[in-house]
């Protein structure tokens, strides 16, 4: 008969004591027949079913491994985190584990997360900024660690004295400031891009819209009832909701006419833009570009996944895949161009540079740090939160710098 997976450990006994196992592990929980013994079996149980990701031994929770503390904290966010940022946490703990795995988490210290952060600075492949954000990254495990009462409060908030690393500390690098992708470069990529990516290149060069507000934009986030000739998109959620409230872009005619055909049939929590589209896109187009005939095998396989069509592709886009979008239509681009036209890399945070950097050039810094929905000018400055209503008047008044170029592509 099989053995059971995922069933609770048994009270047992070996000679007078009354012990549990659990992953390996023998658990001793006092003399046998005992009043205490049965109040600690009760306790562990009780304690593994509300989260048996983690390590339960002997009731002591200093005893817990650091290597048991981040195996319990990434299996519970996996499911929580994108796809990039699970990456990031996975790499950040992966200098912790390498040093500390057998430590007790009670035992660890601000010098031993100085001793992983320098470890980092050593790798020589993490800017300053990146070293302090892994940094941060494991102050969050611990503190994870806290909430599910695996790690003392004592233990992370010593934590919190580690300071960040100051720009020029020795062995630290920065990478230069991201500056603004030219329009001609965006031009010259967007025929190796699928149409629905290209579309959500388009779409946050006009508007300035950070990545994350056009790969997690909605169906039901876009508001079409308005009756002053404008839609209004409005994020879920955005990093300056608490400074500034509520975020609105006004959409005026170039963005509605991008948007359109990505709206019909769909409901309200359904993406505006899906990786599973780009993926039949790409389909359809290696399709038409086939030279072969079609296999009577792969007939079958196409049958076979139009009854599923997710085909383990997400419905939403994140950081890591918009990104790795763009980057794959340039490395396609190059192999076709020649070498004094080759495209240069660039990524979706610079799209809203160029549009942040364009307003401020036409219309000056007010209108930049409206487009951008920053909170003080200051930080517009860097690109190159004013009122509604200038980033209406820009809404309206917005041309569409793609499309000549689509209709004389058409026209041809």
């Amino acid at each position: 008969m099989p053995k059971l997976k995922n069933r609770l450990p048994k009270l047992c006994r070996d000679r007078n004591q009354a012990i549990s196992w659990h992953n390996g592990k023998r658990i001793i929980h006092g003399v046998w027949d005992s009043d205490d013994a049965k109040k600690s079996y009760k306790r562990f149980i009780a304690a593994l079913l509300e989260n048996p990701t983690l390590p339960l031994r002997d009731g002591k929770n200093s005893d817990v491994l650091v290597s048991e503390l981040v195996a319990g904290f990434l299996s519970d966010a996996e499911s929580r985190l994108e796809k990039t940022e699970f990456r990031h946490f996975k790499r950040a703990v992966g200098f912790l584990v390498e040093i500390y795995a057998e430590l007790s988490v009670s035992e660890f210290s601000p010098k031993k997360l100085k001793v992983c952060r320098n470890q980092m600075v050593k790798a020589g492949t993490l800017c300053r900024g990146m070293v302090n954000k892994h940094v941060s990254r494991i102050r969050h495990v611990f503190e994870w660690g806290v909430e599910e009462e695996v790690v003392l409060s004592n233990v992370s908030d010593a934590l919190k004295a580690v300071k960040d690393l100051r720009k020029g500390e020795e062995g630290t690098y920065d990478n230069p400031p991201r500056k603004e992708v030219p329009d001609e470069v965006i031009q010259q990529t967007l025929p190796f891009m699928s149409p629905t990516v290209a579309t959500m290149v388009k779409l946050q060069r006009i508007t300035g819209m950070r990545p994350s507000e056009v790969y997690k934009m909605t169906v039901g986030n876009i508001d079409k009832h308005r009756d002053n000739g404008l839609w209004y998109y409005s994020p879920g959620s955005h990093k300056t909701e608490e400074h500034i409230g509520k975020k609105m872009i006004p959409l005026g005619k170039p963005e509605q006419e991008l948007l359109a055909p990505y709206l019909t049939d769909k409901k309200p929590s359904d993406a505006v833009f899906s990786p599973r589209t780009a993926m039949q896109e790409w389909k359809a187009e290696r399709r038409a570009n086939r030279k072969s005939k079609l296999t009577p095998s792969q007939t079958a396989r196409d049958k076979l996944r139009a009854k599923n069509p997710a085909d383990g592709v997400g419905e939403f886009y994140d950081k890591g895949s918009y990104g790795q979008a763009i980057k794959n239509a340039i490395t396609k681009g190059n192999k076709v161009l020649s070498v004094g036209e080759q495209i240069p890399h660039w990524t979706p945070y610079q799209l809203r540079h160029a549009a942040g950097t364009d307003a401020e050039k036409t219309g000056g810094l007010d209108k930049a740090q409206a487009l951008l929905g920053h909170k003080t000018a200051n930080v517009t400055k860097r690109y190159a939160h004013a009122q509604l209503a200038i980033a209406e008047s820009m809404a309206r008044n917005r041309q569409n710098p793609f499309e000549s170029t689509d209709e004389a592509n058409v026209a041809k």
